[in-house]
């Protein structure tokens, strides 16, 4: 347990705790020979590394003094019993912004939006038993997408561990398969130490969710608080550099390529890479395709950005894969949603696979040339390797760029207008964008709205774009908008919803109200579950099992969105008709003293284009219903 790892609970029930007692009788003998540490500081210890010398207090303060020293700013969640005790110093600090929402998966999603956008780790924090398991579904898409957060959870006295104790649940047990690491603390002397190496250990590397559990012994114990801790994590090696030989191969490899495409995923976005990117891609000169979790990574409106890949991805972008010759992958995974049928992904090209993760590299696709490595470091160093070659000998990509530009002119992203007469989804989502600008920050649900955000918003710096992509988490977007404005209180930030998603964590407007955090919600509402609803239009024939959801138009409009708003204190609109889109939009625009949510009721017939379905090669892609792209004519 001195390590603050894992346990079983079943260990933990054939022990008899003794810590809580040990801790205070330490805190008496060892209080007058600890001294303030004379050796440098740890530099994995985040924060200003100020010198705390040895001060007595309880397991409690000593959480609530961590997370000062570590810089933390912003916590959010909701108390309980367990973790009760730490509340109390909480209510007393100066330094820490604790933002109480109104369910503990709000306070997940709302530490990833403030990671997304800042960078920083993320904190949340929740009682045990159903306070914990609340926050397991943010923890699993935190995991998904590679989001730096740690959730901090009380837990039962360590006496009851594994009694089935009242609200007690093994977080630690259950979290173990969804997090970077997760600990469980008994003796508070572990305290600074495990806090110091959970915000190292989601920050550094692939970033990613930690637990730290921590028992009510622990944080009502004494102990002696000392800073800087000391982290001992023995077999936590990061690889930042790519190995050399490699570069210089995937420079030879690039060199040789007459159809290189740069397959940019999220990793690069984690690692800060953007300005890397460009002058890599414009020495190189290839078409570069930005993954969902990429969008904004590489300007939009740059003449190189080829689209998104992927099911929902433009024809240009899948096609770039699909032909080329060399993938320059960079941060990406080779997803499912990106490959299609992963034997006729790209069956023509070499890849070159970056990623800090070696774990992902030849996972699903083998490669070529393997270099493990931050893409931030790596990427100058291959752009260096690949100009020296380029001075010997430069292919000409001009016959593929002629490919590209003519799938992009003849094949755009775009969409029909409804036939019922409605409101276009895509639209909506269309306009946002263009009245709101590069600056807004664009926070997404799942399902159509989603994707619809990812084509028809243009993006053009990192960090402005958010959702759910790995575990696609209905209910992310609002909680996750609530901490994008918390972290980025200057821009203007928006949650695209569902009517569906919607429902799931609204409750969070009361959090923003009475924190003065003043989000706009655009729902996008066609009465339906409407992703599922479009599968069943295309594969069901047309039956429509359980995914009307009595929203929208001709319906009983339960519950009516406007009015919720106006319950929550907020500002409610409601917009049908097109010619009053723009005119609804800056209103919100124009309200910053609350938040603001926006009924946009739109046609539930309309679909994602283009699509690759489920288990078809990427090469099937349709553009619209039961129609594909005609490849001859690209030969």
């Amino acid at each position: 347990m001195s390590k603050g790892s894992p346990i079983s609970p079943s260990l933990m029930a054939n022990k008899v705790s003794v810590a809580a007692k040990a801790a205070t009788a330490k805190t008496r003998d060892v209080a007058s020979s600890v001294s303030i540490p004379s050796e440098a500081a740890d530099n994995r210890v985040q924060g200003p590394n100020n010198v705390v010398p040895p001060t007595e207090m309880t397991g409690s303060k000593a959480i609530v003094r961590a997370l000062e020293e570590l810089g933390v700013e912003d916590i959010f969640g909701l108390p309980g019993g367990a973790i009760l005790p730490t509340y109390d110093p909480l209510m007393d600090s100066t330094k820490l912004r604790h933002i109480l929402v109104r369910h503990e998966q709000g306070a997940g999603h709302a530490a990833e939006g403030y990671a997304m956008v800042t960078g920083k780790a993320g904190v949340c924090i929740a009682t045990s038993g159903p306070g914990a398991t609340n926050l397991v579904t943010a923890i699993a898409d935190a995991h998904m997408d590679s989001v730096p957060m740690v959730a901090i959870t009380g837990q039962v006295s360590s006496a009851f561990i594994g009694t089935d104790a009242f609200q007690e649940a093994d977080i630690v047990g259950i979290t173990m398969p969804i997090t970077k690491h997760s600990y469980l603390v008994t003796n508070p002397d572990d305290i600074p130490r495990v806090l110091a190496e959970a915000f190292h250990i989601a920050t550094t590397g692939r970033p990613g969710p930690v637990l730290v559990d921590i028992s009510k012994d622990a944080q009502q114990a004494k102990t002696l608080f000392s800073w800087p801790p000391k982290i001992d994590l023995p077999g936590y090696r990061i690889v930042v550099r790519g190995h050399s030989k490699q570069v210089r191969e995937a420079a030879r490899l690039i060199a040789a390529s007459q159809r290189p495409v740069f397959y940019v995923g999220g990793g690069v976005l984690k690692a800060d890479a953007s300005a890397e990117l460009l002058e890599l891609a414009e020495l190189v000169g290839a078409p570069v395709v930005t993954t969902l979790q990429a969008r904004g990574v590489f300007p939009d409106s740059h003449r190189q950005h080829a689209g998104m890949p992927g099911m929902h991805g433009s024809v240009s972008a899948v096609a770039a894969l699909q032909q080329s010759d060399l993938l320059i992958t960079l941060g990406a995974r080779f997803d499912d949603r990106v490959t299609g049928v992963l034997s006729s992904f790209a069956p023509g090209a070499k890849v070159i696979h970056a990623d800090i993760d070696p774990a992902e590299i030849s996972k699903n696709r083998p490669a070529d040339v393997p270099i493990v490595g931050s893409v931030k470091e790596i990427m100058p160093e291959l752009t260096e390797a690949v100009r020296a070659a380029f001075a010997v000998e430069r292919p000409d990509i001009a016959p593929w760029w002629e490919v590209i530009n003519r799938l992009r002119d003849i094949y755009p992203v775009g969409y029909s207008e409804p036939e019922d007469g409605h409101i276009a989804p895509q639209k909506v989502i269309e306009r946002i964008g263009a009245l709101t600008g590069p600056d807004g920050v664009y926070v997404a649900g799942v399902g159509q709205h989603q994707m619809w955000a990812a084509q028809f918003i243009k993006y053009e710096r990192p960090r402005a774009w958010l959702n759910s992509g790995g575990l696609g988490t209905m209910g992310y977007s609002v909680p996750a908008a609530m901490g994008a404005k918390v972290g980025n209180p200057d821009r203007v930030v928006w949650a695209i919803d569902g009517d569906g998603c919607f429902q799931m964590t609204n409750q969070e407007l009361a959090t923003c109200l009475i924190n003065k955090i003043p989000i706009k919600v655009a729902i996008i509402n066609n009465s339906s579950l409407g992703m599922v609803r479009q599968w069943q239009t295309l594969f069901y024939e047309s039956r429509y099992s359980n995914t009307d959801l009595n929203t929208g138009h001709d319906t009983v409009r339960v519950p009516d969105f406007v009015k919720l708003a106006d319950a929550y204190g907020c500002a409610g609109l409601r917009c049908e008709r097109e010619e009053d889109i723009d005119d609804t939009i800056r209103q919100a625009l124009a309200i910053n003293d609350r938040p603001v949510v926006i009924d946009f009721v739109v046609s539930r017939d309309s679909m994602v284009w283009p699509m690759v379905p489920s288990g078809v090669s990427n090469d099937l892609i349709q553009i619209a219903r039961n129609m594909t792209p005609k490849w001859e004519e690209e030969d």
